[in-house]
């Protein structure tokens, strides 16, 4: 299905561009199969009929793809930030570690089952105790800068204390997480925004206008929460 915001193919299932297009045409295909696209920019239709698009849908269709893009940006930056060390023990650490399982690249958590023992030590027991190997490997080869403690049955990770050089080099990236998801938010608002252009003549008077100020406060919100989720991660690194 066509994602209008995108102007790609989308998971759910509204009505397309072209389907809203149509409007009450018939379904004969008829006279208008042969017409020639529109080549004026009169409401700038950049080559669409917009005499017959849906505007109401479009403004509904617009509103919920760019919530969802947005929401979704910020979710990806949160996720990212919760697979950085902190130094309490957060299995959301091992969550980018893969390890070879059978000739394939498969997720630590799919492979051992891992707890929390204390606050500074995670336990990683694998499901296949003939994965220990692999397992302990995986984790020597990624970038948590932990030497894992394999005892045949079980890896126990033990996270030291980090110190401040490293705290303070954790929140830039934090701050590189924030920027790179604030980005994405304003690119799906930029989206919004040709779409509303492409089409403007299918909206009443006001419904422009209203559209832009709604997409608008969309991007504040969501880059108000990015901005939260940065202030509340990098405090939580910097405390001792």
């Amino acid at each position: 299905m066509f994602c209008l915001v995108t102007g790609r193919l989308a998971q759910h299932r509204r009505p397309s561009v072209a389907t809203l297009a149509k409007g009450k045409k018939g379904k004969g295909g008829g006279g208008d199969s042969d017409a020639a696209p529109s080549k004026g920019k009169g409401g700038k239709g950049g080559g669409k009929d917009t005499e017959d698009v849906d505007g109401d849908a479009i403004e509904k269709e617009a509103k919920t793809d760019a919530e969802n893009r947005m929401k979704k940006a910020v979710q990806v930056m949160a996720d990212t930030m919760n697979t950085l060390r902190t130094g309490r023990a957060n299995p959301a650490i091992l969550d980018r570690i893969s390890v070879e399982y059978y000739g394939a690249m498969t997720p630590l958590k799919q492979v051992a089952s891992i707890t929390v023992p204390d606050s500074t030590t995670l336990s990683i027991a694998p499901f296949d105790p003939s994965a220990i190997k692999d397992i302990e490997r995986a984790i020597n080869e990624s970038d948590l800068g932990i030497n894992p403690m394999n005892d045949g049955e079980k890896i126990r990770l033990g996270l030291p204390q980090l110190t401040t050089e490293r705290r303070k080099d954790l929140v830039k990236q934090v701050n590189k997480y924030s920027e790179e998801a604030k980005i994405a938010v304003r690119n799906v608002r930029k989206d919004v925004m040709k779409l509303i252009d492409k089409y403007g003549d299918a909206f009443a008077k006001d419904a422009r206008k209203s559209l832009e100020n709604e997409i608008q406060k969309l991007t504040d919100v969501y880059c108000k929460r990015v901005d939260e989720l940065c202030k509340t991660k990098s405090d939580e690194l910097m405390k001792v």
